[in-house]
């Protein structure tokens, strides 16, 4: 379950306050993996980055009564200046898994080779891709926060990494943003969609589609 408590956030544009997020108040029950549907600037990587506790809101709070990933996809989850191998035993260490089981995983998932004890800094942008979704998916959230991550890589990761998502949706949950629509409706079952600030919540996902469809014309 993950709850929207009064939760607001904005940022100053041109001068002029922007809210992204309007005194949402909403709850997200357990066993759904949804899509996460808006136009370009509405606000759903912030949104994504507060369920995440990456970022403050301004006003309210998120309650949730389970373990939630980091946002999957998000550049600034490794350390730039760290090796993969470095980070992965810094993540391990902070999220409170075998550092080892941990570190074999994400070397045998992502595939990057020696790649995997160089910086992060001389990866390209598939490779970071890899090494993210590795490092999110060795350890077993209750909700997921992926934006974009399955177009990373070549169809070979992206079948691997297709195949243990839904391994891991057996049991946990998801919140995915993701501009192609097809592919949201492989892995989502229910959707939300953040428009002027609000967030509403679609049992049907096709609904939820014809609805930001609408809202994007």
């Amino acid at each position: 379950m993950i709850r929207f408590e009064n939760l607001t956030k904005g940022f100053d544009v041109n001068g002029q306050r922007k809210l992204v997020i309007d005194n949402l108040n909403l709850t997200i029950a357990t066993g759904r993996s949804l899509g996460l549907l808006g136009r370009n600037g509405a606000g759903k990587s912030t949104l994504m980055q507060i369920i995440a506790g990456n970022m403050r809101a301004d006003t309210g709070r998120v309650v949730s009564d389970g373990t939630i990933s980091w946002p999957i996809g998000l550049a600034g989850a490794v350390h730039p200046n760290l090796s993969g191998a470095q980070n992965t035993r810094f993540i391990a260490r902070v999220y409170g898994v075998d550092t080892e089981e941990l570190v074999d995983f994400v070397q045998d998932f992502a595939q990057l080779g020696s790649h995997f004890f160089m910086e992060v800094r001389t990866y390209s942008s598939g490779m970071r891709g890899r090494l993210n979704f590795g490092l999110s998916m060795g350890i077993k959230f209750d909700t997921y926060l992926i934006d974009e991550v399955t177009a990373a890589g070549d169809a070979s990761f992206r079948s691997r990494s297709v195949a243990l998502f839904h391994e891991r949706m057996a049991s946990s949950d998801a919140i995915m943003v993701n501009h192609n629509l097809n592919e949201l409706k492989e892995f989502c079952d229910a959707a939300l969609v953040l428009e002027h600030g609000k967030l509403t919540h679609f049992d049907d996902l096709d609904e939820a589609i014809e609805v930001h469809k609408r809202n994007m014309s």
